[in-house]
């Protein structure tokens, strides 16, 4: 009877074991490695410890399923199983070296990562071969790298941070103050919980900061945007108003493909994510996006043909409707045989990314890979900004060496919370404003910046009119702003050295070519044409604005109050229009571009948006006629008179200089070159 029962057992027990096995392999095959683990768990479970061969082959399965689900120490554990059962491969001892790592057991990982190069030697050379020689120097270097530090610290973020996985933060908005980031938090959209990790598909979340420097608790998108698969790992277009990011559909039957989508943001609101054609290839993934601080390149990560091993960091040209140019791979030194991911620019110019195909302290380290003209300089930012855990997803607050990451160290279940980081830089920044005189910003504007060092770059200017690039000690810049319909405004900058970080404010306002132009801090001496010596910073800045655009002639015109006979108010302000127009030709400015007008009170001004935020008894379009003005009381009566005493220009040919007399282009102009791209 005795007998009976336990050979009854044993058969319910393979039973078991053979059914768990078969739900495994299809959880596996799908990429759900979660539900895998599981199902493998319980095979091994109810599979006698005798059958040592598939408690082994189990033992492998379950490994390779905690390794890519981060349960780091489970991982380990079944690794050792492997060996111990004798059935590790060619591989077993890298894999284990690797866990080892981001557990910190670095003697222990270099060990293994010995056994690994001994059997790997044996084989023809290969990149498994390259990432244990690098692990092994990755063990021996990182304890060094640990007890020297650097000048990061580094705090974890508890705001931010729910109990489940929290990462990829990006800054974004004109002050950088909105954060957003990628969560599997219990407010993510959907019910299901994904076969993969365990956890509900991840959705964009958003914190605000108000003006106090204080952030809001996090919230969900409340749009289109986020649906019941997962998206994550977001990026933004240089004016802020494209948001690239990763999707990642379901689909019960297959396995599933990452895709890189794109939104767009009307008003407060972002739209429905749509596909960005990257390539026809539709069996790789395509995740982690970023954009060139210039806007003109898609970087992203991918596992498509073509690549050094693992998952490449690959670019494409962006061009409009979400279509692309051809990818290219980035190569060495940045792509290895290992895994490159989580690509972002600081605004400088520098790629920050992850890696663990690089010598680092365990699981993905950040790298940072400065652009030089012979092609990229590596470099490791060292402990604490990385760790023994994954540590990835770098984000930049403007220019200063400080911001945002997301790691996974010390979490025992292999979540990814988010960090700050500060490291003391001396930076030296020029922050600019491009806006048109007496008006708003302009953001279709461009600014072109060359120095003496060689720099020849082009600025993109964001949605308030600014823009912002670090500058070097002991170089002499050149700023130029454009923008259609406007003239050229310059600036120049000398950068000497600093022993603190240092941002210098330019500001460039721009003339609206088809609107007449106020000249302010233009200054007579009572009832007379004659400029008085406060005038020159205004005229000479004159001087200086139509040197820098010299195909333009202007009508430079005088404008008084209503005060006197109408005869006596042209008279003169005619000949404080002829005062101003001598002084530009004293300075070099051709007469033949200058004309002087006097309008006396015949053009009374109109009010703009601008001026009338000064002048909370006046509104847009408001016109100061006589009559308009001796209706309102006396102290606002004087404000409109001395707005209507004014000098203006407006321009009436620009085309000055360009064609010869029989009409043809001249192609030799004396003209300051703008700067190239």
């Amino acid at each position: 009877m005795i007998c009976s029962i336990v050979v009854g057992t044993m058969l319910l027990t393979g039973c078991g074991a053979d059914k768990a096995f078969k739900k495994a392999e299809t959880f596996y095959a799908l990429g759900e490695y979660y539900d895998a683990a599981a199902q493998y768990k319980k095979a091994y479970a109810q599979t006698p410890p005798k059958e040592k061969a598939k408690r082994g082959e189990l033992s492998q399965k379950m490994a390779t399923c905690y390794r890519r689900t981060n349960a780091t120490s489970k991982a380990i554990a079944a690794y050792n199983n492997v060996i111990r059962y004798k059935k590790a491969d060619s591989l077993t001892h890298l894999y284990l070296a690797q866990q080892l790592m981001k557990n910190g057991s670095y003697k222990e990982a270099a060990k293994n990562f010995q056994a690994a190069i001994d059997t790997l030697s044996l084989c023809a050379k290969n990149d498994y071969l390259t990432l244990a020689k690098t692990g092994l120097k990755a063990a021996r270097q990182a304890p060094e790298w640990k007890k020297e530090g650097s000048a990061y610290t580094v705090k974890r973020m508890e705001l931010f941070n729910s109990r489940r996985a929290d990462f990829s933060p990006m800054l974004a908005g004109d002050d950088n103050d909105m954060l957003y980031f990628t969560s599997t938090r219990n407010e993510a959209q959907g019910d299901e919980y994904s076969g993969i990790t365990g956890t509900k598909a991840s959705d964009i979340f958003f914190s605000q900061k108000d003006d106090k420097e204080k952030w809001s608790r996090p919230q969900s998108i409340d749009s289109e945007l986020n649906t019941d698969f997962d998206e994550g790992v977001c990026a933004f277009s240089p004016d802020g108003r494209t948001m690239y990011l990763t999707q990642c559909v379901m689909d019960a039957n297959y396995p599933r493909y990452a895709t890189i989508v794109a939104s767009n943001r009307s008003d407060a609101s972002w739209s429905k994510a749509t596909a960005v054609n990257i390539s026809k290839d539709t069996l790789s993934s395509y995740a982690h996006p970023a954009v060139s601080p210039d806007g003109e390149w898609l970087y992203f990560v991918s596992d498509m043909p073509g690549g050094l091993g693992g998952l490449d960091i690959w670019r494409c040209r962006l061009y409009g409707n979400n279509e692309t140019g051809g990818a290219e791979n980035l190569g060495a030194p940045i792509n290895t045989p290992g895994d490159e991911m989580f690509p972002t620019f600081r605004p400088n110019g520098d790629l920050y990314f992850s890696s663990n195909g690089h010598p680092g302290m365990g699981g993905l380290d950040i790298f940072i890979a400065k652009p030089t003209e012979t092609g990229w300089v590596m470099e490791h930012p060292g402990f604490p900004l990385n760790s023994q855990g994954d540590d990835f997803g770098m984000t930049f607050e403007g220019m200063k060496n400080q911001g945002f990451f997301s790691s996974n160290r010390g979490d025992a279940r292999g979540f990814d919370h988010i960090y700050s980081f500060f490291n003391p830089d001396i930076i030296q920044t020029v922050k600019g404003w491009v806006y048109e005189q007496e008006g708003y910003e302009l953001p279709a504007a461009q600014v072109y910046m060359v120095g003496n060092d060689g720099t020849n770059l082009r600025l993109s200017v964001r949605g308030d009119g600014s823009f912002e690039q670090v500058i070097k000690p002991n170089v002499d810049y050149v700023l130029l702003a454009t923008c259609k319909g406007y003239l050229n405004h310059q600036q120049q900058l000398k950068v000497s050295p600093v022993k603190a970080s240092e941002e210098y404010v330019l500001q460039f306002p721009l003339y609206n070519i088809s609107a007449p132009v106020l000249i302010e801090n233009i200054f007579y001496d009572f009832d007379k044409a004659t400029l008085r010596p406060e005038s020159s910073v205004a005229l000479d800045s004159l001087v200086d604005l139509l040197k820098q655009n010299p195909h333009i002639t202007i009508e430079l015109s005088a404008h008084t109050d209503y005060k006197g006979s109408d005869k006596y108010n042209e008279r003169l302000s005619q000949q404080r229009a002829e005062s101003v127009v001598r002084y530009l030709i004293q300075h070099g400015i051709a007469s033949d571009r200058l004309t002087p007008k006097g309008y006396g009170e015949g053009l009374p001004k109109t009010i703009k948006k601008r001026v009338a935020e000064k002048y909370p008894f006046l509104k847009e379009g408001d016109k100061l006629t006589e009559e308009f003005i001796t209706a309102l009381p006396e102290e606002q009566q004087e404000a409109c008179n001395q707005l209507n005493r004014r000098t203006e220009f407006r321009v009436l040919q620009t085309t000055y200089g360009m064609f010869d007399k029989a009409g043809r282009l001249i192609q030799s102009q004396p003209a300051e070159e703008q700067p190239t791209d």
